[in-house]
């Protein structure tokens, strides 16, 4: 966890103009701390940054100004609850795994505890206009996977990313949820009730301070984090320009594994998976697909027997539908010519089907059934 003081002197390089990410290492890996940068000759500036950092050293006060307004608003914040903290490049508690790819932020700031970011990790990610399958897929992989005591990693983003939270929260894995924002503003709104309940069984995590607005440029930035943080991401529904192709190519730069789960063929929304597929994701229908490719033992844990019941097994008619659906979508009459069943009594079995979760109703008065990681 960063000392106040030192938060200072971290927020004020890397407001510094001219100095971006690369260069602040290379200044660090010269002067051991923030502040020695900072108290750092001219010439040490020009030799290992150039002459933009130098005259930005030079008229610091408008960078100072703004560094100074986010210490305010990072000390106010951190007061408002006992797990928040800052960390930095070098402190014990920085993710080692996101410390190891390729552009790690310096600076973090967490609600949650800091073993949480140590957690071995999966990210789920995929569109904001998910169907209703998808978001029923992106909820049983996670809940799965956090049963199997890996933690899910997400942007908090509507769609996807919301469903694959919501799914990990109840097991023992958690959920991370990497935001575009300073952590005292909720983006989307709607997710305010989400967002907190995060720390509770995982973590809120960004690399802006408080009181920084969810601009569109921040986004790809935190897909990086997203994917540097987990051991591998798997892509749940995309379209084929999407901010979760970004984070597979990152995850991909980072040396991690990219899963994606396939779907129908004319699907807008499959076809950013089947793109990943092509280009050489791994295909999953599994969570175990996806822990054959993680490091042996991650994910060994198995949930009791109680809770991987598949409810296909309850009643003969449930079956028979849902083995008349496949893993099409279909409309009424071409799923009762499938089954023989008149209109009526299949209408209502579909309607039974609907509120238990095991069918979506979609536009145009098809459905699809919602299968079970």
């Amino acid at each position: 966890m960063v000392d106040p003081d030192d938060l200072r002197a971290w927020l004020r390089l890397s407001h510094a103009n001219g100095v971006g990410r690369s260069a602040m290492r290379r200044l660090l890996a010269s002067c051991g701390s923030p502040q020695a940068v900072l108290d750092a000759p001219e010439a040490l500036w020009q030799d290992q940054v150039g002459p933009a950092a130098v005259l930005g050293l030079q008229n610091r006060q408008d960078s100072d100004i703004a560094a100074d307004a986010a210490w305010d608003a990072s000390a106010r914040w951190l007061d408002g609850g006992a797990q928040r903290q800052v960390l930095a490049w070098g402190d014990s508690d920085y993710p080692p795994l996101l410390l190891d790819s390729p552009d790690p932020p310096p600076l973090l700031w967490l609600d949650g505890p800091a073993w949480r970011l140590a957690v071995p990790s999966v990210a789920i990610v995929g569109s904001r206009q998910a169907t209703p399958a998808g978001l029923a897929h992106a909820r049983e992989f996670a809940a799965e996977l956090s049963r199997r005591s890996l933690c899910v990693v997400s942007g908090l983003a509507s769609g996807i990313d919301g469903a694959a939270h919501q799914g990990a929260l109840d097991g023992p894995g958690g959920t991370v949820a990497v935001t575009g924002c300073g952590l005292d503003i909720v983006y989307p709104t709607r997710h305010r009730t989400l967002a907190a309940r995060i720390p509770d069984n995982g973590a809120l995590l960004s690399e802006h301070p408080p009181g920084t607005p969810p601009l569109a440029a921040h986004f790809p930035l935190r897909n990086r984090i997203i994917a540097g943080l987990s051991l591998g991401t798997l892509v749940v529904e995309a379209a084929l320009k999407s901010g979760s192709l970004i984070t597979a190519r990152l995850a991909l730069e980072a040396n991690r594994e990219v899963f994606a789960l396939p779907g129908p063929i004319h699907a807008r929304q499959s076809q950013g998976c089947l793109q990943l597929i092509r280009q050489g994701a791994a295909l999953v229908t599994c969570v175990d697909d996806v822990l054959e490719a993680l490091p042996a033992g991650i994910g060994s844990a198995t949930p009791p027997a109680a809770e991987v019941e598949r409810a296909d097994a309850a009643d003969p008619g449930d079956r028979a539908v849902l083995g008349a659906l496949g893993d099409e979508t279909l409309g009424l009459d071409a799923l009762q010519a499938r089954c023989g069943w008149p209109a009526a009594a299949l209408s209502a079995r579909l309607l039974a089907l609907e509120l238990a979760g095991r069918v979506a109703r979609l536009p145009g008065g098809r459905f699809q059934r919602i299968g079970r990681a």
